[in-house]
């Protein structure tokens, strides 16, 4: 028996690439077209962006909960947010949930450690980026977190919401990630962070001047991992 996986989603293009992620690869640990059993429910992006906006991470915390009870109903056993924005009301509302998480950054800092990465360049939305999502999981391991600068952190906001969770993934904007990663190298950075669940549809190893901690794909072979268990 497997355990019964449930994602809450927030914007469409991530969530999708995590659900396909556990089903396809769930193959290798169960055998041919196996994956474990796996529920998800996605309120609109737009109810999200208002209290995000504002930065009332309780209100995107309610949010959430109100997926959480849905997923419960369906008997889900674990829970897993593939958007890396809405960690710090995750964080706020564990303790209110009646179901475990799996916190990305955490998982991704594992990797990151076991990688020997030393000093990483965090690209999400400017909420995560300028947030004390990553740095707090990662320090406890001694691994030092960069952003980008101010200007770059806007535009790659504006990308993302403008096109990225839209499914648009043009070659423009792939050069401009190049060059703000190529710039995070310059300045000691050993490895890129893809923080934003959208971003490894848009950029991977093959493209990147640094190797990629895809948190997307790292959350759900977590999720695999403890389904399996």
């Amino acid at each position: 028996m497997t355990r019964h996986v449930g994602i809450v989603g927030v914007s469409a293009q991530g969530a999708a690439l995590c659900y396909t992620t556990i089903c396809v690869e769930g193959a290798a640990l169960l055998g041919r077209h196996a994956h474990p059993e796996v529920t998800m429910h996605t309120l609109s992006l737009a109810d999200y962006m208002g209290p995000i906006d504002a930065g009332d991470w309780r209100a995107v915390g309610e949010l959430l909960l109100r997926s959480v009870a849905k997923l419960q109903a369906t008997g889900v056993d674990l829970l897993i947010c593939p958007d890396n924005t809405v960690h710090p009301a995750i964080d706020l509302v564990l303790d209110r949930s009646p179901l475990p998480w799996l916190h990305i950054a955490q998982e991704v800092a594992a990797v990151a450690a076991e990688r020997r990465f030393k000093r990483v360049l965090v690209l999400g939305t400017r909420y995560l980026m300028e947030s004390a999502v990553y740095p707090a999981k990662f320090a406890p391991r001694g691994i030092e977190c960069e952003i980008p600068p101010p200007e770059d952190r806007e535009r790659i906001n504006a990308l993302t919401f403008d096109e990225l969770v839209y499914g648009q993934f043009k070659p423009s904007t792939r050069s401009y990630f190049e060059s703000v990663i190529a710039d995070g190298q310059r300045r000691g950075c050993d490895a890129v962070v893809l923080g934003c669940t959208e971003f490894p549809l848009l950029i991977g190893d093959a493209d990147s001047p640094l190797p990629t901690l895809d948190s997307t794909r790292i959350l759900a072979r977590a999720a695999l991992r403890e389904a399996v268990r």
